[in-house]
């Protein structure tokens, strides 16, 4: 082969590498400069600069507030583990779920300001981490929903006092499975440089794969995404607590079990309220994706509201233990007990002693939602 000849071959690789990448990095990373319909370059680092301020401020609240929050309630429920419930154990979960996620959010703020600084190991175990318990939160919310609507509706307890472990088991296979959906950020992620801005990101590079597979994967990770992890448990959610609504409307149910009830709907209500624009959101970028009609405007909205609802998603760490005390009666005469053995001066309301001096038998053997510490 001639020397020419090994030139052209040389320059087409070289351009078809070029093609390659120039595709993955419009496809995937949000932050490179973005072509759109038309061959415009939409320069995304308006939306880089507005991440770098609104994301440290933002998550350094959650993160402070969420972590003393689920802090409290950790100590609460460690206080009185002897009477712990089935929805204590699942709370119990749910907590460290909320916690461990929260734990990555100095991660990702960090990378907002300054880029990866961490290496591809740490970037694959605290994407993993992310998914992992994002997961496990609405997994664990789904279990709740299933263990209630089968007690109302049906009258039948999923586990009982004879074997506690059932609910462990359960709790278990939740992780589990979690795990196994975070494969995808064990193979994908990596500490990718932005060669265009000159900084590191920590993000899925699917650039190993074939060039005709990189929409594939990237389409498949956001399909199961959503189905799995948000459209699926939210349809066990609406499915049992819309029965549970109509029993209650329809029997005759004591005031205070209705109570116990709406302390668990306002935890899903709140997961609901932050999490669905975020799904939303990506569904919408990932059709506009598939689009080619996207214009630079449509690219930088949708950036931009990825990164509020993002943000809006991380909120909800904090929030469970904020209702647990603003709705939950027992948590908040559990709470000031604890406080006042600590030597701290307290009054109690003579509405909260009187909530004290009932007893509770409102659900049966199984240890349930009235009886539960948190609630």
């Amino acid at each position: 082969m001639g020397s020419s000849s090994v030139i052209t071959l040389s320059g087409d690789l070289l351009e078809g590498y070029d093609e390659l990448y120039d595709n993955y990095s419009s496809f995937y990373n949000s932050s490179y400069d973005y072509c759109c319909a038309g061959g415009d370059v939409c320069d995304l680092n308006e939306n880089m600069h507005f991440g770098a301020v609104f994301i440290p401020v933002l998550y350094s609240v959650v993160f402070f507030v969420g972590v003393l929050g689920n802090g409290v309630l950790l100590g609460v429920l460690f206080q009185c583990r002897k009477t712990w419930s089935v929805t204590d154990t699942f709370i119990l979960h749910l907590a460290l779920a909320d916690i461990l996620l929260l734990l990555t959010l100095p991660f990702w703020t960090a990378q907002a300001v300054q880029g990866w600084t961490f290496g591809t190991p740490f970037c694959k175990i605290i994407g993993a981490v992310t998914t992992i318990n994002f997961y496990c939160g609405i997994f664990l919310l789904a279990c709740i929903s299933l263990d209630r609507y089968m007690s109302i509706v049906h009258a039948t307890q999923m586990y009982s006092r004879r074997k506690p472990w059932m609910v462990q088991v359960s709790c278990l296979a939740v992780w589990l499975f979690s795990m196994l959906l975070s494969t995808p950020d064990w193979i994908f992620l990596e500490a990718k440089e932005d060669d265009r801005r000159l900084i590191t990101e920590c993000v899925r590079n699917y650039l190993m794969f074939a060039s005709q597979s990189l929409h594939d994967w990237r389409l498949a990770s956001r399909v199961l995404y959503h189905t799995v992890g948000f459209l699926l448990p939210s349809a066990v959610l609406i499915f049992c607590y819309s029965c549970i609504l109509w029993q209650l409307r329809c029997g005759s149910h004591s005031l205070q079990k209705q109570k116990a009830f709406k302390v668990i709907m306002a935890v899903v209500v709140v997961f609901f309220l932050c999490w669905t624009p975020h799904n939303i959101t990506l569904m919408v970028d990932t059709l506009y994706s598939e689009s080619s009609r996207e214009t630079c405007g449509a690219r930088k909205s949708l950036e931009k509201a990825i990164i509020i609802t993002t943000c809006l998603g991380y909120v909800h760490c904090s929030l469970n233990p904020i209702l647990y005390a603003f709705v939950g009666v027992k948590f908040r005469r559990q709470l000031w007990q604890i406080l006042r053995s600590l030597g701290c001066k307290l009054k109690i309301s003579a509405k909260l002693q009187a909530a004290s001096s009932r007893r509770s038998s409102i659900w049966s053997e199984s240890a349930d939602t009235s009886k539960s510490i948190a609630i």
